[in-house]
């Protein structure tokens, strides 16, 4: 599908903006500032890439509200307090535009329980699966082969992408947003080493994720043992991340790509993991900690804390110790030397 914003169109979306210059015909596309051509949206988000501005042939570009050149003929640029919030208003028009949800109904191959309750406006995709005693809200979308199971509950303008499964007796509140392959509600990881053997201990709780939440593809989200994991409101989990079983997480959190994070943990709102991090169980990280990427976190981290390294230290201590592990060579050489001369000097005295 094409798609094709004014110049108009755009500023309706990106809201209250100042316009330098003016554009002949629509935005037909989006690219980055090196590669764009006429009829392309760009943007400055990062001031590093300020000098490419006055070279980039994009027809629009969004910058931010301080910044002085002027554009050139036949471009215009659009001043916002965030260019890379204005290109995602954009972008949302323009995926609701190039991927629309279907009509309202159940797939003729879908199998939904004769229990269920699917909203009248709700969209069940090809070859899904919903389990007896399911409830699906309103407007909420169910692509091609998903699975909710028995006694799950989805709320409203939910959007569950293809291979997405729901194990039995989960809730998802509103909005949430599951990308392809994601499982909420698998078994949380749990045995005892019993007369020689590992015992499986049954998880019996659920998964519950409040409104706002969206979830990465290949993201795994344990069932509890007991009661409830839980991914708070607004969070926004990356791909390939796994969370065990009840592990009660904040508002607002962020997760980067392959964090894991073991069981009986909370986090507090606003915490911040970043890729490849790891988190202990039974842990207690504060309101917006941020860990740095590949972090290993074995210790609680009180609120407000900025940390990386394995074991998790302040980061500026870890910056330190990161440049004294590089001299540690040269140190060894020159504790080696000493050795040598004070072992001559002491043969010298000696004699």
């Amino acid at each position: 599908m094409r798609v094709a914003l004014s110049l108009s169109e755009l500023i309706a979306i990106v809201g209250p903006a100042e316009v330098r210059g003016a554009i002949d015909g629509d935005v037909t596309g989006l690219a980055s500032l090196e590669t764009a051509r006429t009829g392309d949206l760009s943007f400055l988000g990062n001031p590093r890439y300020k000098s490419q501005v006055p070279e980039s042939q994009a027809s629009v570009i969004l910058l931010p509200t301080d910044h002085a050149g002027t554009p050139r003929a036949g471009q215009a640029f659009v001043l916002v307090a965030n260019p890379s919030v204005a290109l995602a208003a954009v972008c949302a028009r323009l995926e609701q535009r190039l991927w629309p949800r279907p009509s309202p109904g159940i797939h003729p191959s879908a199998s939904v329980a004769t229990d269920a309750v699917v909203a009248p406006t709700a969209t069940i995709g090809p070859l899904c699966v919903v389990e007896s005693g399911a409830r699906i809200g309103e407007r909420t979308h169910l692509q091609a082969q998903v699975f909710v199971g028995r006694g799950t509950r989805i709320g409203d303008d939910c959007w569950l992408q293809p291979g997405v499964q729901v194990t039995a007796e989960c809730t998802l509140h509103d909005r949430v947003r599951l990308q392809p392959g994601v499982v909420v509600g698998s078994d949380g990881f749990g045995y005892e080493f019993v007369r020689g053997r590992h015992e499986k201990v049954p998880q019996v709780g659920g998964v519950t994720v409040e409104s706002d939440v969206e979830i990465g593809a290949n993201a795994t989200i344990d069932r509890a043992r007991f009661s409830q994991t839980v991914i708070g409101e607004g969070t926004k989990i990356d791909n390939l991340v796994q969370v065990a079983h009840n592990v009660v997480m904040g508002k607002h959190c962020i997760l980067c790509a392959q964090v894991g994070i073991a069981g009986s943990t909370t986090l507090g709102d606003y915490v911040v993991l970043g890729g490849q991090a790891g988190v202990g169980g039974h842990l207690t990280i504060g309101r917006g900690v941020k860990a740095g990427g590949r972090a290993g976190l074995t210790t609680d981290v009180e609120a407000g804390a900025f940390v990386s390294g394995m074991p998790a230290l302040p980061h500026m201590l870890e910056q330190r110790l990161t440049i004294l592990r590089k001299r540690l060579p040269e140190l060894f050489r020159r504790f080696d030397a000493l050795e040598v001369a004070v072992a001559e000097l002491k043969k010298s005295s000696s004699a």
